[in-house]
This record gives structure tokens, sequence and C-alpha cells, in this order.
């Protein structure tokens, strides 16, 4: 399926320039309602289509030859490889991503699909993040006063995560995402002692912005665990993890930064004289006496 030039057209927007000439009324209904949700597009069958445009089920086999395909499914491939590949224009949404990952999964094979996401994505990681990574967060970690952890919408709950740990290491560490109401009252006691670690999944939000602006105003040593999306923050951090979570389609979960951190946490326990061991011992000891309610 090609143009007059001979290239093939990549999104929905494109075929319609191109081929504008030689569509019908019908033709302008069904993609009045292809364009009008393309992520449900990419799923639907012609017929379906057709009659939520309210034409003849035969319709949307004759667009998608006036369009150059050999038929409805082969149209409806192309919405699909559309959606799969695209990471801006038509299916920049979380619907989008959500059906991009049902497309690339086959029939009953959804989870085995998101498993061979995820390992693919773990596997990434050994080329792009050293042990030396590792140790300089660890290490800044280490030497710090307070660390105060932020992470946005999903990476919010890494964000938790992280904190709960490192203070059951032994470290004075602050989940901001808990704590939105008083950000302001937190952030004023930054001092030059302290690390604020980010994390930053898509794109950075404002808030992950400005914290960073505040950190390097105060002189707090800024880390920052991102993926490739979301490592456009400025000024740049100290520190900067920067990995894959799996292409456009792939799950893109938790599960890589979940590592990472883990990596970090568990890197943390081996150099620092045994405060994390010590204060992991003395937690349990604590935890065990407390009522069973409370434990």
């Amino acid at each position: 399926m090609t143009d007059s030039q001979g290239e093939v057209p990549r999104f929905l927007a494109d075929l319609i320039a191109v081929n504008s000439a030689r569509l019908t009324e019908a033709d302008a209904r069904l993609l009045d309602v292809l364009m009008s949700d393309p992520v449900r597009a990419a799923m639907d069958n012609g017929k379906e289509v057709s009659t939520r445009a309210g034409v003849h089920p035969a319709s949307a086999v004759r667009l998608a030859r006036r369009l150059g395909f050999a038929g409805y499914p082969e149209f409806r491939a192309f919405l699909q490889a559309n959606l799969v590949d695209s990471g801006t224009g038509d299916f920049e949404n979380p619907a989008a991503r959500m059906a991009a990952r049902l497309v690339r999964a086959e029939e009953g094979k959804l989870l085995a699909t998101l498993l061979e996401s995820e390992i693919t994505a773990l596997q990434q990681v050994k080329t792009s993040v050293s042990d030396a990574d590792i140790r300089a967060f660890s290490q800044a970690l280490c030497n710090s006063r307070r660390i105060f952890v932020l992470g946005r919408s999903h990476a919010a709950t890494l964000s938790g995560l992280i904190a709960l740990r490192l203070k059951r290491s032994g470290y004075d560490a602050v989940d901001l995402a808990s704590q939105m109401h008083i950000l302001p009252e937190l952030l004023s006691t930054l001092t030059a002692d302290d690390v604020v670690w980010l994390l930053s999944f898509r794109n950075p939000s404002q808030v992950v912005l400005d914290i960073r602006a505040a950190a390097a105003e105060r002189g707090a040593k800024t880390l920052v665990l991102s993926d490739i999306n979301g490592a456009r923050i400025d000024p740049p951090a100290d520190l900067h993890i920067s990995v894959s979570r799996g292409g456009v389609g792939q799950s893109q979960s938790l599960v890589v930064p979940m590592t990472i951190a883990n990596a970090i946490v568990l890197d943390l326990a081996s150099i620092d004289d045994g405060r994390s061991l010590k204060s992991l011992d003395s937690f349990k000891a604590f935890r065990a006496a407390l009522p069973k309610r409370l434990a």
C-alpha cells in the first residue's frame, strides 16, 4: 500500500490527505468515526466500524480498498501497527498505551506476552546500567543527612517503597509523594547535606522539575532514576540513571526501576559498615515485641 510517490503513509491522517480526492460521503462518515476514537479503530472490525458510522456493512471494506489495502483486515493491521509503533501523534494517551499492549498480545497469551516484555526490558539493564552507577547512588545515600524521595503518578508507589526500605535500614528518609500537603515546609529544610532522589517516568512532571530546582538552589545533591522519556530534567541531576522500561506496546511497568532501586539499597547495605543490617535486626526485634494488632 503506497501513495503516488511510493511512500507508505504512517498515520491515519496521512492516509486521508493522500487519498482525499477518492473518498465518498460514506468514507467520510467512516473516517470521522475512526478519527474520533483511533484507539477503538485499531481494535474494531469492519462491520463494527460501519455500524458505528451508520453506513452499509461493506462500506468499511470499500474504504480500505480505496486507501490502497487489500481489505479491511489489512487496513486494521495498519492501524494497529501505527498504534504500537507511534510514541506521539494519534495514539499518545493512556488508553492508547493499554490498547497497544493488547494488540501485541496474542489471543490467550496475555500473561506470556507481558512476561516476555518484562524479561526483555530487564535484560537490557545489563548493558545500560553498571555496578559503578549503582555504587555512585549508594555512596551518595550513605553520606547523606536526610533522603527525600519523590515519584508522581505510578512512580509514587515506588517512591513509598524506597523510603520505607531506607527507613528500615536506619536512614532518615522522607517520602515526599505521601506528604504533598506540606511540601513547602519539607523543602524549606533542605540543606547541602541532604539528598533528593527523584523518580521520573514518561515526561517529567512540573513538581519533579520544581523540586529539582529547589534542591539545586539549596545545594542538596539530586539523584534521578528515570526511563528514557523522563530523562529531560533541568538543571541536570548530580547522578542520573536512565533506562528503558520497554518499547511502545510493551508493559513499561515498575519492574525495571524497582530492580535498580533494590540493587541500590542492597549495595548501600554493603558499604555502610553494618548500619543497615543492625537497623534491620533492631526493627525486627521491635516489631516482634509489639502487640499483634500493631505488628
